[in-house]
C-alpha cells in the first residue's frame, strides 16, 4: 500500500503538486474503511470515486478548488448525505435515504472534499463513551492491553482518524462528543460556538447545545475544515504572540482528586512548556467554572431535558424496545427533571457566560479535557450502573464549555504510565472563536509530548 500524508492540508498540497493521485488515495481509503471493524455505518463509494475523479481532472487542468480539493473526509452518521440513510447510530429511526446533503456536507463538497461515508456513534449521540450495541463499538487502543472505550458520541469519527483511514472526520458536540473521543485517541478537535455553523440536515439531540466540528491529526486541519464547512475560503491565521498572551490555569483542577495522576501531570507539564515559550500563565480559581459545575451537579444536565423532549414520542412507542437500553434509560431519567431546575439552568447559563467573560478578561482558560484516560471497555458493556457512573464522570469537565457555549479546542498532552492518551483543553468565552484559534495555534507549536505506542 502506498503511504500518504497524515494531515488533510498536507494531502491537499501533495494533490495540488501532482505528487498524490486523489483517485488512488480515495480507493485506498475506501478499502481501509471497508476492512475496519465498527468504524463506519455506511460507505458512499460511488460518490467518493466520482468526486475523486473530478478532483483529479481539476488538478490536471490547474483549476483546484482550494487546499482541501481531493482530500477524503468522513461524516458522523447524524449528517444527511443525499442518497444515504441517516441512522443516528440507531435501528429505529427513518430508513428513507436523505434527499439532500446537510449544509456542512454541501459546503465541504464545494471545496472539493471527497465524501467517504458515515461513521459510527453512540445511539442518538447520547453518551460520552461511544458504545453501540447495534453497529458494534470501534476502538483504537494504544499498546497491547484490553480494548478501551473510543469516547463518544463521535466514536467512529475519532477512530477513523486514529486508524489513518481518513485524515479528518466530522462529528458533533453537545456535552463533549468531539473533545472526549479526540482526547481518548490522541487527536485534536475544535468545538465551535454554536452560532458559527448551520446545523441544517443534522439530526439533533439538544438544540440549545448541539454544535458541529472536526476531529483531526492537527489543529490546522480542524480549523481549515471548519472554514470550508461554513462555506468560506480556508484562512491562514496569524498565531498569537506568546509574550502578549495570558493563559489561566484553574487551580481547582489541580486540587480535584477526580483528576487522574497522569492527566494532572501532563497538564502541569503542558503549562510549563507554555511558560517556557513565553506565555503569561496565571494560576487561580475561576468562580464561573466552579459555579457551572455546581449548577450542573445540583440541577442536572440541560441537554438531558432537551433530548427527552426531542425523543419523547420515540420513547413512548413500541420501537423504544429496540433502542440501546443504556440510552433509553438516560432519556427516561431526564423525565424526572424538575421544571424549576430546567428554568434555572436556562437563566443561569446566560449569567455564567458573562461571568466567565469578565473573569478571563481576554485570557484563555487551560484545563484537562477529560479527568481520566479511556476506561476499559468490557466492564462497561454489561453493567448499566457502572456505565452511567463512568459516562457522567467522563463528560463532567467538557460539559462546562458546552453549557456556556464556549469555543473549546482539545489538544493531545501526552500519555500516562499505561500509554493511554491524555488531553488538554483551551477555552474562550462564547463567540471568541477566532481569538481562541490564534492562541491555540501558537500554543500547539510549543506543546511537545511523547507519543503512545500505536
Amino acid at each position: 500500500m502506498v503511504s500518504y500524508p497524515s494531515t488533510a492540508l498536507a494531502m491537499g498540497e501533495a494533490i495540488q503538486h501532482g505528487k498524490l493521485d486523489p483517485i488512488m488515495l480515495t480507493r485506498q481509503c475506501l478499502a481501509a474503511a471497508k476492512e475496519s471493524d465498527a468504524v463506519f455505518i455506511s460507505l458512499t463509494p460511488e460518490r467518493a470515486m466520482f468526486e475523486a475523479a473530478a478532483a483529479a481532472r481539476r488538478q490536471a487542468q490547474g483549476a483546484s478548488l482550494g487546499p482541501l480539493d481531493g482530500v477524503p473526509i468522513a461524516w458522523k452518521d447524524l449528517f444527511d448525505i443525499a442518497g444515504a440513510v441517516t441512522t443516528a447510530g440507531s435501528r429505529v429511526l427513518t430508513e428513507k435515504p436523505a434527499m439532500y446533503d446537510a449544509t456542512a456536507v454541501r459546503h465541504a463538497t464545494a471545496a472539493g472534499m471527497v465524501c467517504l461515508g458515515k461513521t459510527n456513534l453512540t445511539e442518538l449521540a447520547y453518551s460520552g463513551l461511544g458504545l453501540n450495541p447495534h453497529y458494534g463499538t470501534p476502538h483504537h487502543t494504544p499498546g497491547q492491553g484490553e480494548p478501551r472505550v473510543p469516547g463518544g458520541s463521535s466514536s467512529g469519527s475519532a477512530v477513523a482518524v486514529a486508524k489513518g483511514i481518513v485524515p479528518a472526520a466530522i462529528g458533533t458536540d453537545t456535552a463533549g462528543s468531539l473533545r472526549v473521543p479526540a482526547a481518548f485517541n490522541g487527536l485534536a478537535s475544535y468545538r465551535p460556538s454554536q452560532a458559527r455553523h448551520s446545523r441544517q440536515g443534522v439530526t439533533p439531540l439538544a438544540h440549545s447545545l448541539d454544535t458541529i466540528g472536526v476531529i483531526a491529526n492537527s489543529l490546522e486541519d480542524c480549523l481549515a475544515i471548519d472554514d470550508v464547512m461554513r462555506g468560506e475560503e480556508v484562512t491562514t491565521r496569524e498565531r498569537a504572540d506568546p509574550e502578549r498572551t495570558v493563559i489561566v490555569l484553574d487551580t481547582a483542577y489541580l486540587d480535584d482528586e477526580r483528576i487522574e495522576e497522569g492527566v494532572r501531570k501532563n497538564l502541569e507539564r503542558s503549562a510549563e512548556q507554555l511558560i517556557n515559550a513565553g506565555f503569561h500563565l496565571i494560576r487561580r480559581k475561576l468562580a464561573s467554572v466552579s459555579d457551572t459545575l455546581h449548577l450542573i451537579q445540583h440541577h442536572g444536565w440541560l441537554g438531558a431535558a432537551e433530548a427527552y423532549t426531542e425523543y419523547r414520542e420515540l420513547l413512548e412507542s413500541e420501537a423504544a424496545e429496540a433502542m440501546d437500553p443504556r440510552v433509553r434509560q438516560r432519556l427516561i431519567n431526564a423525565q424526572k427533571m424538575a421544571p424549576d431546575s430546567i428554568v434555572t439552568l436556562y437563566r443561569q447559563r446566560r449569567s455564567l457566560q458573562a461571568q466567565l467573560r469578565h473573569e478571563l478578561a481576554g485570557a484563555t482558560l487551560l484545563s484537562p479535557t477529560v479527568a481520566h484516560t479511556a476506561p476499559l471497555l468490557a466492564p462497561l458493556e454489561d453493567n448499566p450502573e457502572r456505565f452511567a457512573e463512568v459516562n457522567l464522570a467522563t463528560l463532567r469537565l467538557s460539559m462546562v464549555a458546552s453549557l456556556l457555549d464556549s469555543p473549546a479546542i482539545a489538544l493531545p498532552s501526552g500519555v500516562d504510565k499505561n500509554q493511554q492518551h491524555t488531553s488538554i483543553q483551551l477555552t474562550a468565552p462564547c463567540g471568541e472563536d477566532e481569538a481562541l484559534m490564534r492562541v491555540a495555534l501558537a500554543a500547539s507549536d510549543h506543546l511537545g509530548f511523547p507519543a503512545a505506542n500505536q
